[in-house]
């Protein structure tokens, strides 16, 4: 949610409850384990049962390759994963969907997909003296790939400079005026996060293209934002964007890359190598959960988990054994500024965060509890590590509750 927008109304909740309650009976497992609570979805999302059901479809009816034969499941199977490039198109707010000009190169899911606009774009066109800037401070996936470029650039005789973007020291969140005096006139490419995968923030990617100006490409690390809230590439006016699928409450071991395919922004991405066997299973899962999440509405998944955060940032933010990492200006869930995107991280200035997620375990919450894969930490050293409470729309206000509950005993 932009800076500026409130916390829900005590009457919106109530409307978004009852709507959760019908939401959370469609996924087997949390239904079939009523007891613990699953706080880990920014990790990876639970399933539908419409996902499930169209898996075992897919692998009843039409179980094929892909683009390999003339009969009839091949032939559905590839009229599948053409469906589904368009249907991943559709979903991300594409203006021109029929065009012809954008394009969605599936993968294994972000890590892969970043590394393949690394290694197969922009080590293509790049020369001696050019500039890129990367996040130092997000997920490794979204910094390992460009130093890989780097690399790759340099074995050329190409010497590319990376330059880490700046952050606001009090927010974790890009600090765009410093930003734009860091764009120089060889500035040929910006890589940026939607949603933060530690600080549950809004990057506010509008505002990096206001900054880099309208022609430096921009990758957009999409994956705790894809199946969690609403995502534009019309309003974000982003290059390329990137998610994976278990994220997107489909199965792992799928993703996508959406490329815009600007001639003005650069070069057509093409995929290096032989292009082998989709993952067409996973991709049956990912046209099914893109169907169901818009049937949810991810503007309601989105207010849920954003509402959900804010109610557990507002308790801990009085108990002073607890170090809530992030905004510090947006802990209160009556705050104007900017809301954390269903994920609250903190530790304990007494309990290690590895003991801590035992303890909440042996409660019945599963959380993650270690560095996070946050790039500029050391996994080694444990006081880089924190508890993250990551919810979705199967998350309850109950379960929320039992385990502020249960840290307030730990204060």
């Amino acid at each position: 949610m932009p800076h500026g927008e409130p916390a829900l109304p005590d009457d919106e909740l109530r409307e978004l409850t009852a709507w959760q309650q019908d939401i959370r009976e469609q996924f087997p497992i949390i239904t079939a384990h009523p007891e613990p609570a699953y706080l880990d979805s920014a990790a990876t999302a639970q399933k539908p049962r419409a996902v499930l059901d169209a898996v075992q479809t897919y692998l009843t009816t039409s179980n094929a390759n892909a683009g390999r034969g003339a009969y009839p499941w091949a032939n559905r199977t590839t009229a599948l994963v053409e469906r589904t490039r368009r249907r991943v198109k559709e979903f991300l707010g594409d203006p021109d969907p029929e065009s012809g000009r954008s394009a969605v190169h599936f993968v294994s899911g972000t890590t892969e997909g970043l590394r393949t606009v690394a290694r197969d774009w922009l080590t293509t066109h790049l020369t001696d003296g050019d500039e890129i800037l990367v996040p130092h401070a997000d997920h490794r996936a979204n910094l390992l790939p460009w130093l890989e470029a780097e690399r790759l650039l340099a074995e050329r005789g190409v010497g590319v400079r990376v330059r880490g973007l700046p952050y606001q020291a009090d927010s974790g969140d890009y600090d765009h005026r410093a930003l734009a005096g860091a764009v120089g006139p060889r500035t040929r490419f910006v890589a940026v996060t939607h949603v933060h995968h530690v600080y549950g923030g809004d990057m506010n990617v509008h505002r990096i293209r206001a900054a880099v100006g309208p022609t430096v490409p921009i990758c957009l690390d999409a994956a705790q934002s894809v199946g969690h809230l609403p995502v534009s590439v019309a309003a974000l006016d982003v290059d390329f964007v990137v998610f994976s699928g278990h994220k997107a409450l489909a199965l792992p071991g799928t993703g996508a890359v959406w490329a815009r395919n600007d001639p003005a922004r650069g070069p057509e991405l093409r995929p290096g190598g032989w292009q082998g066997t989709p993952n067409t299973v996973g991709i049956a899962s990912l046209e099914a959960a893109l169907d169901w999440l818009d049937a949810a509405g991810t503007d309601r998944i989105g207010r849920w988990g954003t509402a959900l955060a804010a109610r557990l940032t507002d308790g801990l933010r009085h108990l002073p054994s607890y170090e809530i990492l992030g905004c510090q200006a947006s802990l209160a869930a009556g705050s104007p500024l900017q809301r954390r995107h269903g994920i609250v991280t903190f530790r304990h200035r007494d309990i290690p965060s590895d003991d801590l997620g035992f303890i909440l375990f042996s409660h019945g919450f599963m959380v993650r509890a270690d560095s996070l894969c946050q790039a500029g930490t050391d996994e080694t050293d444990p006081k880089h590590g924190s508890v993250r409470v990551s919810v979705h729309a199967y998350t309850t206000v109950e379960e929320v509750d039992r385990l502020q509950s249960v840290l307030t005993t730990l204060a």
